[in-house]
């Protein structure tokens, strides 16, 4: 059996030490809260800080930077990023190469689509159709 941490170095020459969540292989910093029951795929990272409720679905290659909060049963799609400090409610789907900016807040149940930007500290709602409500 393989060893379940991987170390990385940052930008800063730290380096930080990730291991392997338990549903899904995907990458967890020391620091970072995930749930048992979600899944983080093989080349998914989460951050120091960071947040991950129950049920929640991260995808291959997303990264959840540090101090996100991701609500219980939000899916995040591949490629996705997810900023520092960003909140994302509950039932949200967040789509494919999608980013979320720092401190952004995206509502409760809100559908975000595939190649979409939701700025640094801006706060989204949908529609069932995922059409951006008036904040």
């Amino acid at each position: 059996m393989g060893k379940n941490y991987v170390d990385i170095e940052n930008d800063r020459g730290e380096t930080l030490r990730y291991r392997k969540h338990v549903n899904g292989r995907g990458l967890i910093a020391h620091g970072a809260k995930v749930h048992a029951s979600a899944l983080v795929e093989a080349g998914a990272y989460v951050e120091p800080g960071a947040e991950v409720a129950a049920g929640v679905r991260i995808r291959r290659g997303a990264w959840i930077e540090p101090h996100a909060v991701i609500g219980p049963d939000v899916e995040i799609a591949e490629l996705a990023h997810v900023g520092s400090g960003a909140a994302i409610g509950a039932g949200a789907k967040i789509g494919i190469r999608t980013t979320v900016g720092a401190h952004a807040r995206v509502a409760g149940g809100a559908l975000i689509g595939d190649n979409e930007i939701v700025a640094d500290g801006e706060r989204v709602a949908t529609d069932r159709r995922g059409l951006r409500l008036a904040a």
